[in-house]
């Protein structure tokens, strides 16, 4: 293994560092006019998926929409979550105002890599998270198998 002198391996850090933020403005730049829902860096909403016996459990935060404006689909092994969190109307009077709030729609596409049971999806929503159970299907559960003494 070569030892790389200090003074040479904080220039190379340095010219790293200048090709990841030469790296984000020519993707900002990019997809910075669409008009996609994030937050900061982060796709929105935010999803959580958990294996748990034969479901899949996946969390979205969705806050600030009802559960009418959510939509969710299945195709082939794909659950898709869409929907809208629309704008309060608000009234602009004297003085400033600061809206940070996000608006509009969005959409997740989770392929969940194993055949599901699109049947029996169940979906909750409570608090700003919506909850949704996939089961698998049953040819997709694993089956164990007994190995008899002869």
């Amino acid at each position: 293994m070569a030892l790389v002198p200090v003074k040479k391996r904080e220039q190379s850090r340095g010219e790293l560092a200048r090709l990841h933020d030469e790296m984000d403005n020519l993707i900002g730049s990019f997809f910075g006019d669409w008009d996609w829902p994030v937050w900061g860096r982060t796709r929105w909403p935010a999803i959580d998926i958990a294996e748990k016996d034969n479901d899949f459990i996946i969390k979205a935060e969705v806050p600030g929409c009802k559960a009418d404006d959510i939509d969710i689909s299945v195709h082939g092994n794909t659950l898709t979550i869409s929907g809208e969190k629309k704008q309060e109307e608000e009234k602009k009077e004297k003085g400033y105002y600061h809206v940070e709030r996000s608006y509009g729609s969005f959409r997740r596409d989770l392929n969940l890599g194993s055949e599901i049971d699109s049947a029996k999806i169940a979906a909750t929503y409570k608090d700003g998270v919506l909850t949704v159970t996939v089961p698998r299907s049953e040819k997709a559960k694993p089956v164990k198998i007994k190995v008899k003494e002869t």
